[in-house]
This record gives structure tokens, sequence and C-alpha cells, in this order.
């Protein structure tokens, strides 16, 4: 199953790029790299993210989204519509956006870690319980702001909800890929801890390591991929439970080392398929956030039946 996995990538990114194209490499080719570049970070982001809050939460159907990053982002979306309007997105550019999304959703993680898991207090569950009520809070805000918009403001909004590749320019993909690579070689390294933080903190003391330290070191990089996800390409939703678990089911593992990478590829194979049908079955009459939702959260709820009364 691994192996057909890695397998079918190559094919989907191959369809993705020649199919349709007329094999145009002064145009059409070039649009869907820079495309395809968004799709690959973005799919490692989700992938890496979703395995490393899971391990650190012991729970496999939680994501970083319930900390309320990708609240954080529409919120901040939602003040620049009211007070800049439609020319919001023109004066600050997509660039200029991204970047600054990206430091409020650091800051905003910054603050909690600094708040909840400093020396001696609190744990990763007060984390959770936090995350989860600000996630509501920051939700209930965004709502208020639209209900101040006007119609075209408010479709504007719409589409900054929707996960969407369109958006992403050259310069965006490319620096958020070198930013990217970089938390994945520290990822990559630090696999063995991850093994040892899914055994739980009693048992990661007791083999000594130093569990609060890692805690903050794997919650900052968790924080770092979702806020480049998030500014890239929108909020993702139920994806990193899907994509996590179907990287569990396929590696038949419980070693990082094996689930991280075949979570990515999992996560770019589902953007690529999701995107091969937007373009050329619905001919754009849906969107990749509404597929990828569908599906996600589908998976999701029967995945809550299966487990009901499980420990």
């Amino acid at each position: 199953m691994r192996r057909s996995a890695w397998l079918l990538l190559p094919a989907l990114v191959l369809a993705f790029l020649l199919l349709g194209s007329g094999l145009d490499f002064s145009y059409v080719i070039p649009k869907r790299l820079v495309r395809l570049g968004a799709i690959v970070v973005a799919g490692v982001c989700i992938a890496l993210s979703s395995v490393m809050f899971q391990t650190l939460a012991g729970n496999r159907v939680l994501t970083p989204a319930i900390m309320g990053y990708e609240g954080i982002y529409l919120l901040f979306q939602a003040v620049l519509v009211l007070w800049l309007g439609t020319g919001s997105v023109a004066l600050l550019g997509a660039q200029g956006n991204a970047l600054l999304s990206m430091a409020l959703m650091l800051g905003y993680s910054w603050l909690l870690q600094r708040w909840l898991l400093r020396e001696g207090r609190g744990d990763v569950y007060r984390l959770l319980l936090l995350g989860l009520v600000l996630t509501m809070v920051l939700g209930t805000f965004t709502q208020f702001i639209q209900l101040k918009t006007s119609p075209g403001e408010f479709s504007i909004l719409q589409s900054l909800g929707y996960t969407s590749f369109n958006r992403a320019q050259p310069a965006q993909v490319l620096y958020s890929g070198l930013l990217v690579a970089a938390v994945a070689v520290l990822v990559a390294r630090g696999t063995r801890v991850l093994d040892v933080l899914a055994l739980g903190r009693d048992q990661a003391i007791a083999l000594g390591l130093d569990h609060g330290r890692c805690l903050r070191l794997q919650m900052a990089l968790i924080a770092v991929l979702v806020a480049v996800s998030t500014s890239l390409v929108g909020p993702t939703a139920f994806m990193g439970v899907f994509v996590a678990n179907i990287a569990y089911a396929l590696a038949r593992s419980a070693r990082h080392q094996v689930i991280l990478p075949l979570a990515c590829a999992v996560a770019i194979g589902m953007f690529l398929l999701a995107q091969l049908l937007v373009e050329h079955l619905f001919n754009y009459r849906t969107s990749v956030s509404i597929l990828v939702n569908l599906v996600c959260g589908a998976y999701f709820l029967a995945l809550m039946v299966r487990t009901r009364g499980t420990p």
C-alpha cells in the first residue's frame, strides 16, 4: 500500500501539469508549476503539523485548527476589509498580506505558549481547552465584523475563507518553500523525540526526555507550519485528520520516520486530485475547499462513530 501511494503521486503530478495544457510551456505550464509549488508546500505543512499535533495531544481526531490559528487569520482578514475596504488586497498585495497574517499567527501562538507552557505551569490539555474556546470567540468576532461589511466586501471575505492555490505568487511560494524546508529538516532530525513523546508525558520523562522543552519546541514548529499553510492557501479545516489517519493506516507503523513522509504524500496527492476534479470534471463550478471539506468531514464523522465508546 505504501508503495502504491508513492507511485500514484508522480502520476497525479504529471496529470496536473499536462492534462489540457496543450504543452504550452510559455504560459499554461509555468502557471501550473506555481500552483504545484503551493500544493506541495501546503501539503507538507498540513501533514507535518497534523501528525505532530496529534502526537503531542495523544489524540488522532484533533488538528492544529483547534488552537485558533485559522480563526486569527480570518479575523485579521475581516478587520482589514472593514478598515480598508475592497482595496485592502491591492494595497497590501499577496505577499504583504501573507507576511502580516503569518506574523500575527506566530505572535498568537507565542502568547499562548508563553502563558500556559512556562516551566512548571500548565500542560498541553489546558492549551487545547483554551485554544478551543478562543477559536469559538474569534469566529464570533469574525461573524460580527462580516455583518458590518457591504456585499462586495463580504464576497471577498468569503473567498479568503476557502482553500485556493490560484492566489499564490511565485515569490511567496519560494519564500514559503524555503521556510518549510528548514522546518522539515528540524522535524526529520527530531523523529525519535516524537516517538518518545507519543508514549506520554510520564514515560517520556522516565526515559530522560526534557518534556517541557520538547513540547514547546514542537508546538513552535507546528505554529510555523500552520501559519505558512494558512497564509499561502487559506484554511483547510478537517483535512489534517484525514491525512494523518490515512497515513497511520498505510504505514502500519508507529515510527514517525515512516509516518511523516507518507502523510506528506497523502496530503499532496489529495490536493492534486481535488484540483484535477475542479478543473476537468466540475469545470470550476465548485472549489478545492468544498471537495476537501466534504471528503474530510465525512471521514471525520465516520471516524467518530467508529471509535465511539472506545478508550
